[in-house]
């Protein structure tokens, strides 16, 4: 509560050393501590009190403006205790008892109680500083009331680097100066009155509003007037003091410096902390922003990755056999393109995008927002699904892409041993046909027959030795149609095969049992027909075993031999 002690006490006011209310702390009463007592019954120094009353009137009307209203006398406009309750509301943002409308003195004594409790419970123990004296008009009471109030709610919570009040203020201006020539700022009086120091505090925050290169020490009025000017035009700080009142003043009243310096303290401050909140906000917008980019980086890539897969598969689906090898060389060229220049690049996509993903989900758990929830179709899942469906078709694609080349290798080399097999096989048929239809016969001595008789015994040996060449050509060209041979038609019709009503045959072994038969009737005499008699059909063409006979894939190993 408010102590209220006899007129004829010594006057103080201030925070007491011992306060611990919000806000209070040991500089503060320390720095109170130093304050010297005035007796009540003493005059300020009449140029102290002027200045007090313009600082101290311009802080109070800095404040109470927000609410609408203003003071003209501090002397008087706070006697009804009305305004300085609505003062101690808008500086401390809490709310005041309710006032009392009444004009009589009481209704006033207990509004200014009412106030005066209120700065107490803040931790500042007033002395000889009363109601009744307030609401008398007591000047020297109600500007020490004003000048506690500005110490509790805008001095006392001001610390830079361990120091606090009065000793934080000093500390901070002395490092927001100290590069600025002329400036040594040592106080709250003397080192003010040249208004360099107040210029130079706004350089500092605000260079382009001041041109300090142009100011000299010795104009001080000048400098004064241009700092309050620029302060109150673009800072909103209101004018406290009139700069020939602290040029004219040997010492200048350092409640008065003071409070106007903690002004320019709180409006720098402020605009820091307005300028780290748009810098937070920013970054929060920056990061947000971040955020929507990698969401719509991750839904494009997820996207035309898809495509590129739901494109390919299909491609290495495609497992249409070639018919010839360079064909599907080709195939396995373009599959070795594919792996070498195409897939190395999607790779690296399904990697960047899985980064981005974990990236995006660990942001936005970090800054508490939802997690990041692909589009339908596009999640990582998704993506390893395909993937893995790719890599499926690219192994059975490269498989069968293997195997059909060692098919057709395996087709090629049939085809090539069958080839020089049967062209082996038809040199050696060349002529036969010819000497098979020959009739000399009929003409033929005694010893003409006995020499076609080992001509004959001479071509059935001949014949026999190339049974098992032509049994190894039959089985390649089983094979080849085994294995599709796209060329399987000649394979099946070779020369030497002529095409007869339903399947093929071949021209010799007819020949050779005409032969036969030609000479068992030649009516040469029955010697000839003993002679030839003693011939089986088999031991003159032993070939002809099986009529009629399909082309060479057809053929078994007990395949008639031509």
């Amino acid at each position: 509560m408010v102590d209220y002690h006899a007129a004829n006490q010594s006057y103080q006011y201030g925070p007491s050393s011992a306060g611990n209310g919000a806000g209070g702390g040991g500089s503060m009463g320390d720095y109170m501590a130093q304050e010297d007592d005035w007796d009540r019954d003493l005059l300020l120094d009449p140029a102290w009190e002027k200045q007090q009353r313009k600082t101290f009137t311009a802080w109070c009307n800095s404040h109470l403006r927000k609410a609408g209203t203003q003071i003209e006398n501090i002397d008087e406009d706070f006697r009804d205790g009305l305004k300085l309750m609505l003062l101690l509301e808008v500086i401390s943002g809490e709310r005041l008892p309710k006032p009392e409308r009444g004009k009589m003195r009481v209704h006033k004594i207990n509004n200014v109680n009412k106030a005066l409790d209120f700065i107490a419970s803040k931790g500042v123990k007033l002395v000889s500083i009363g109601a009744e004296e307030i609401v008398d008009g007591n000047a020297k009471m109600t500007l020490g009331m004003i000048w506690t109030i500005i110490l509790r709610f805008a001095i006392q919570d001001i610390s830079v680097e361990e120091t606090s009040a009065k000793e934080g203020l000093l500390l901070w201006c002395q490092r927001k100066t100290a590069p600025y020539k002329n400036v040594n700022v040592q106080n709250f009086h003397i080192s003010w009155k040249d208004g360099l120091a107040f210029n130079a505090l706004i350089h500092r925050h605000r260079p382009e509003l001041i041109e300090y290169d142009k100011l000299r020490k010795d104009d001080p009025v000048t400098n004064l007037n241009n700092a309050f000017e620029v302060a109150e035009k673009y800072l909103d700080i209101p004018k406290m003091l009139d700069a020939e009142d602290i040029v004219n003043t040997a010492r200048p009243d350092e409640k008065a410096i003071m409070t106007y310096v903690s002004s320019f303290y709180h409006a720098f401050s402020g605009a820091q902390k307005a300028e780290t909140a748009a810098n937070r906000i920013c970054k929060v917008l920056a990061v947000n922003q971040e955020n929507e980019h990698l969401m719509e980086d991750y839904e494009k890539l997820a996207s035309d990755l898809l495509e590129w897969i739901q494109r390919t598969i299909p491609w290495l689906e495609d497992r249409v056999p070639q018919k010839a090898i360079q064909e599907m060389q080709q195939k396995l060229e373009d599959f070795r393109d594919y792996r070498r220049v195409h897939k190395p690049p999607k790779v690296q996509e399904k990697c960047q995008l899985e980064i981005n993903f974990n990236t995006l989900q660990t942001k936005l758990r970090l800054s508490n927002r939802p997690a990041f929830m692909p589009s339908e179709g596009k999640m990582v899942s998704d993506i390893n699904n395909g993937w893995q469906h790719l890599e499926q078709a690219e192994k059975g694609y490269e498989e069968w892409l293997l195997n059909e080349i060692r098919r057709l290798e395996r087709l090629d080399h049939l085809a090539e041993k069958f080839r020089q097999k049967a062209s082996i096989h038809e040199a050696w048929t060349d002529g036969k046909e010819a000497m098979l239809k020959h009739r000399d016969y009929e003409t033929a001595t005694l010893s003409d027959i006995k020499a076609l008789i080992r001509k004959h015994e001479a071509f059935e040996s001949d014949l026999a030795a190339h049974q098992d060449r032509v049994e190894q050509i039959a089985a390649i060209a089983q094979e080849l149609n085994e294995l599709d041979y796209y060329d399987s038609h000649n394979v099946n019709t070779p020369d030497g095969l002529q095409e007869g009503p339903g399947q093929p045959h071949s021209p010799i072994p007819p020949l050779c049992i005409y032969a036969k038969h030609s000479l068992q009737s030649s009516g040469v005499g029955g010697w000839a027909g003993r002679g030839w008699g003693r011939l089986s059909p088999l031991s003159l063409c032993g070939l002809a075993r099986r009529f009629p006979r399909p082309g060479w894939g057809d053929l078994g190993p007990a395949l008639l031999v031509w």
